[in-house]
């Protein structure tokens, strides 16, 4: 068995649990610290013993997969709120040099943050005074950029005139000098894959936009990867809660000397070039990324490729998935589900090969038409891959990763049990029971979108209700159960679910 390091972004269990997920059933064993080193939301983790931990368990592992926002800032919504000096983050960074010292054959994979820029007010994963000037903050920062770039509209820079009179110039000096920090920062850790201490290092945009605070942001870190040159081993594109599950499948793939070549096939013609929600690009430049992170390479055609990925995509423009019951025209119009559909079963029947399906036709959720079409297959469990959750870039990786390993390992149970948590959360939660749990219970209960009753109350137990309701609907079919192990809500609020779930052969069953 080889050991695997590894430093999740956060506590919640798309980061905790998902790479551990997807290694159950392989000749690789994670090995994490306890949730008790971990943060709570806003609260950071314990970032002493967390690199003690590490230093300790990495004497005898083969690799290392290291969120750096944890390892510096105890997690991905402390690097929003620190109050840390580039020193104190620079002197932090000592301990990987520390870690190659102790185990100079250890393979380190790492990731670290470009931070977002909400075009909202919200102080949920914000500093407090985000509440009241967030969208002035990021709208402050997008006129600049255009401004910066002469693109700017007379009616943007009327506006940047305003939003300067009124913005306290504190709140703004507060959150542009983190910035600046988390950017030196980043700026220092490329040069620690300069140096090959880390063997493989992926700058992730979370929730980027093409002008703005990130986009500007982003053109300096690249500007540092091309002045050291660190092109072939540094990988900047957008994503964030993902990257662990793709530094595991670029892991397995290094040591087992594979590199799969996927083919991608469209459910639209425009899906490709659609710039997704919180994002920057068009989808297929993200696209390549996400199968380059994770150790693959771009096939031609279906003949040659090892691993088919399936891509339902917008027609044209994308929208929530709360808002699918009334799509937008072009979502009926302008893309072929039946086609994908038909696709992905004479992949996965008549080529018998790995057949993923990359569900994001829209943002935060799967599309549940695509879901039903899959049952009336017989699809849903005979896919290497499957997600369609929060961003696309986090569903593409997610996916991608689970198909990598798929290819590897084959159909075995546990691969099975994720694909289930995928179809639970995905489809169930995310695509359906969240909105009718937020809109129809919340209110008559005292709470909101923002704030339940801890993460096992009664709106967690009306969750797991509702999702047992979804999976005998829209999940079970003529051999598979699905299972809820658990559920919970990890941050106390309704955006993101904790769930374990697992299959069960209906012949088996009883």
């Amino acid at each position: 068995m080889k050991k695997i390091l590894y430093i999740p972004l956060d506590e919640r269990p798309c980061n905790y649990h998902f790479p551990s997920d997807l290694a159950n059933g392989t000749d690789f064993t994670i090995v994490k610290p306890g949730l008790d080193l971990m943060g709570k939301k806003k609260e950071p983790g314990n970032v002493d013993q967390l690199w003690k931990w590490l230093l300790e368990e990495g004497k005898d592992a083969d690799g290392a997969i290291l969120s750096l926002d944890t390892l510096l800032y105890g997690g991905i919504i402390p690097s929003r709120l620190h109050s840390l000096t580039k020193a104190d983050c620079v002197n932090r960074l000592l301990g990987l040099k520390k870690l190659k010292e102790i185990n100079p054959g250890l393979q380190l994979f790492a990731f670290n943050l470009i931070m977002r820029c909400p075009q909202y007010s919200s102080s949920d994963e914000e500093p407090d005074y985000y509440e009241e000037w967030g969208k002035e903050i990021f709208q402050q920062g997008y006129i600049k950029h255009r401004k910066q770039l002469q693109i700017a509209t007379k009616e943007e820079e009327i506006r940047l005139k305003q939003i300067e009179e009124v913005l306290p110039s504190q709140v703004l000096d507060d959150y542009l000098s983190r910035r600046a920090i988390n950017i030196e920062v980043n700026k220092a850790v490329i040069q620690y894959a300069k140096d090959k201490t880390i063997d493989f290092l992926i700058i992730p945009q979370d929730d980027s936009s093409p002008y703005g605070l990130t986009a500007m942001d982003q053109q300096n870190v690249r500007e540092q990867i091309a002045i050291l040159g660190t092109e072939l081993n540094t990988y900047m594109y957008p994503g964030a809660d993902e990257v662990g599950c793709t530094l595991l499948a670029r892991m397995i793939n290094q040591v087992k000397n594979q590199r799969p070549l996927v083919y991608p096939h469209f459910s639209s013609i425009h899906g490709p070039f659609v710039i997704p929600l919180y994002e920057d690009r068009p989808l297929y430049e993200s696209l390549k990324y996400q199968i380059l992170a994770a150790g693959g390479l771009l096939a031609t055609s279906v003949s040659e490729a090892d691993i088919v990925l399936l891509v339902n995509t917008p027609g044209e423009t994308m929208m929530e998935a709360v808002s699918q019951k009334n799509p937008l025209v072009s979502y009926n119009v302008f893309r072929n589900i039946v086609e994908l559909t038909e696709y992905a079963d004479y992949v996965a029947k008549i080529l018998k090969k790995p057949c993923v399906v990359a569900d994001i036709a829209f943002a935060n959720g799967a599309d549940l038409s695509l879901l039903k079409l899959l049952k009336e297959k017989g699809l849903l469990f005979e896919l290497a891959g499957y997600a369609g959750w929060n961003t696309s870039s986090n569903t593409l990786g997610t996916c991608i990763s689970q198909g990598m390993i798929y290819q590897i390992y084959g159909n075995r149970k546990e691969h099975k049990d994720f694909l289930s948590l995928r179809y639970v959360e995905d489809g169930g939660y995310c695509g359906y029971v969240r909105k009718l749990v937020t809109e129809n219970m919340l209110p008559e209960m005292g709470f909101n979108y923002f704030e339940v009753d801890g993460q096992k109350g009664r709106v967690a137990k009306i969750v797991k209700e509702q999702l047992e309701k979804f999976i005998r609907d829209h999940l079970d079919d003529a051999n598979y159960y699905v299972f809820i192990d658990e559920c919970f809500m990890p941050w106390n609020r309704m955006f993101e679910v904790g769930l374990r779930t697992h299959v069960q052969i209906k012949e088996f069953y009883s």
